[in-house]
């Protein structure tokens, strides 16, 4: 990795970052697109290049109930979405 590549990273993630809180949510916001974003990205190419409609979406409406449960600066966990997609009789083991 080139420092040109680790400048642009840490300006594109953190360069901004005024306090601890922002240069966390920008560490959080790196890690989660290396594990989730990048691969999401390259399995809707290979769709769109097989020709198929793709649709891309990023989740981010924080669930009430993670209140108390979950910090505050987590806007929403991976699968949050289950619940508002389905209903919550599929969380609740009512099903």
């Amino acid at each position: 990795v080139t420092s040109e590549v680790v400048d642009r990273v840490y300006n594109e993630y953190i360069g901004n970052a005024e306090n601890r809180a922002q240069v966390r949510d920008g560490l959080f916001d790196a890690i989660g697109d290396l594990l989730f974003v990048l691969s999401a990205i390259e399995v809707a190419r290979y769709h769109r290049d097989a020709g198929n409609a793709v649709y891309f979406y990023e989740f981010q409406h924080r669930p009430s109930s993670a209140t108390g449960v979950v910090p505050e600066f987590v806007k929403a966990d991976h699968g949050d979405e289950i619940a508002f997609v389905f209903g919550k009789p599929f969380l609740a083991g009512d099903v």
